[in-house]
């Protein structure tokens, strides 16, 4: 999973860049979107009345007008809504993540085999009622495994995937390049779009924009981006997760008090919202709400320019995070609902293990580091992502590094500001943004390739991937992909995470829980998942 998105088309990659759940937990803030969030009067159903037959409205903290293409997007929202509308051969479940079968009729009893074959479910059909063939799955493999086209999903595929080929109607096998039993879970992320749709010119261009038509139990009825999304639906869904909602009304509220109020109160318009602030908590579950946190990979971290001097040193860049006060931050920033950071991985990840390096809040260690390194007088302005919750924890980020002698100015900006600068390759000190992989699954492979790798676009903006560490470390990721055996595999792993932690080039801070919010008299079946955005296929009316 070494190829990103490094040669995205600038349109595509600004799309990832501005929407994606992989910045600022999933999000780029503009204060112009709280006075549209509303959307237009007509789609703006609030789900009063109708029984059963009402609208579900839901709030979503992020934009809804990135890539809604399923091979191209990270935006929050937009994987969100594509999990209701698409299927994977296989799709996970939002918590375990554990696959299941979608639109094959079972998962492989194999998973170490270098073939899987799949039938397709029969009956299934696109939204507009043509049928899903072979020749659909094939497509989009294709597509994601062109080397002429980059997608963002190609880096989840091209290392072990080989082919998808067509058996006949109805079967497929994928052919892999080696055993890779994490694949089968990652095949919710090669949503099966159809050819007679997709394949036509300019087609890819309206999907990024926000035409979706998939096999799943929703169907989209409007789009209106920057507002809101509408679904109904399919009645000729017969997979394994049907709609219990005959409506769904998603809002993209991006700004935290429109969003509260929406799902606030006696007349509150909407019965589940995402991405709650630790500050509302107690005011929304004394109104009779259930607010409920998931705990995954969502971090703050900081990134280095590596050739700025002097974060070419790695003792400087240990001595900044050494400094950290995280204890203060988890306090006051995150009203307790975090952890400092002890690996690249959270502690819940399978892959988890302690990093020889962690960087407990010791700024004696910190200053023995400049000290060592020759450095003083250090000023350092710190270009930040304004997401709600990272501005939160930036004081205490400046006050750490103002209290070893390192003057600190902060310069909070929106996540398309920030990035379009890495784009440009203009130069900076320190970044400070929000990632969770989460979002496209759990295994330690996918997440630190999703971060490292030679061609990767993180890299490119650390402006590392040449140095003779890096190298070695790409190295030691790419056995590890290859390795069969699962135990050897983890410990791999986790020994290059300790180059990683040690290096600390692109390294988290901390990481912290999502929050989400709902009604419970009437909406069941929800789980709080650890990475933005919501899932409602196992809901229902309470």
């Amino acid at each position: 999973m070494r190829d990103v998105t490094h040669d995205v088309p600038a349109l595509h990659r600004r799309s990832f860049l501005k929407y994606t759940g992989a910045l600022g937990a999933a999000a780029a803030v503009s204060a112009s979107l709280s006075a549209c969030s509303s959307g237009p009067e007509s789609t703006n159903e609030t789900g009063g009345g109708g029984g059963r037959d009402r609208t579900l409205t839901a709030v979503i903290g992020y934009g809804n007008d990135g890539s809604w293409d399923p091979t191209q997007t990270a935006s929050a929202f937009c994987m969100a809504a594509n999990n209701h509308i698409y299927e994977g051969l296989l799709d996970t479940d939002p918590i375990s993540r554990e696959p299941y079968a979608a639109l094959a009729t079972q998962v492989p009893a194999d998973p170490n085999a270098t073939t899987w074959k799949f039938t397709l479910r029969a009956g299934a059909k696109f939204h507009d009622g043509k049928p899903v063939t072979a020749d659909d799955v094939v497509f989009v493999f294709d597509r994601i495994l062109d080397p002429k086209t980059q997608t963002l999903a190609k880096g989840f595929f091209a290392s072990w995937l080989k082919e998808v080929r067509k058996v006949d109607a109805q079967n497929v096998e994928l052919v892999l390049k080696f055993p890779f039993p994490d694949g089968l879970s990652r095949l919710t992320l090669a949503k099966i779009m159809p050819k007679h749709v997709f394949s036509q010119p300019g087609a890819w261009d309206d999907a990024i924009k926000g035409k979706a038509i998939g096999s799943g139990p929703y169907r989209q009825t409007a789009h209106h981006p920057k507002s809101n999304t509408t679904f109904e639906a399919f009645a000729d869904y017969n997979g394994p997760r049907k709609a219990a909602f005959k409506k769904m009304n998603w809002l993209t509220i991006v700004d935290a008090a429109p969003r509260v109020a929406r799902i606030s109160g006696a007349s509150a318009g909407a019965v589940i919202a995402d991405n709650i602030p630790y500050a509302n908590i107690q005011q929304l579950e004394s109104g009779g709400l259930t607010v409920a946190g998931g705990a995954g990979m969502n971090n703050l971290f900081l990134m280095f320019n590596t050739r700025h001097k002097p974060f070419d040193d790695v003792r400087v860049r240990q001595a900044l995070h050494y400094a950290i006060d995280t204890g203060k931050m988890i306090e006051v920033a995150l009203k307790g609902h975090g952890k400092a950071s002890s690996s690249f991985l959270n502690e819940a990840n399978p892959s988890y293990r302690r990093a020889k390096n962690v960087y407990d809040h010791d700024p004696d260690k910190a200053k023995a580091l400049l000290k060592e390194a020759g450095v003083s007088g250090l000023e350092i302005e710190i270009l930040a992502v304004n997401v709600s919750w990272i501005v939160d924890c930036l004081p205490t980020i400046k006050a750490s590094w103002d209290a070893i002698g390192v003057g600190t100015t902060l310069s909070p900006q929106e996540t398309t500001a920030v990035f379009t600068k890495m784009d440009q390759k203009q130069d900076y000190q320190v970044v400070a943004a929000a990632s969770n992989p989460n979002q496209f699954g759990l295994d330690a492979d996918l997440i630190m390739h999703y971060n490292y790798g030679p061609e990767n676009l993180w890299m490119q903006y650390t402006r590392w991937a040449d140095d003779s560490v890096a190298r070695a470390l790409f190295k030691d990721m790419d056995r590890a992909t290859r390795e069969p055996d699962a135990e050897k595999k983890k410990t791999m792993v986790q020994d290059y995470i300790d180059i990683v932690a040690e290096q600390a080039v692109l390294y988290p801070v901390v990481h912290n829980e999502l929050m989400t919010a709902w009604n419970p008299k009437q909406l069941s079946g929800i789980r709080a998942q650890p990475y933005p955005g919501i899932n409602l296929l196992q809901a229902k009316w309470a």
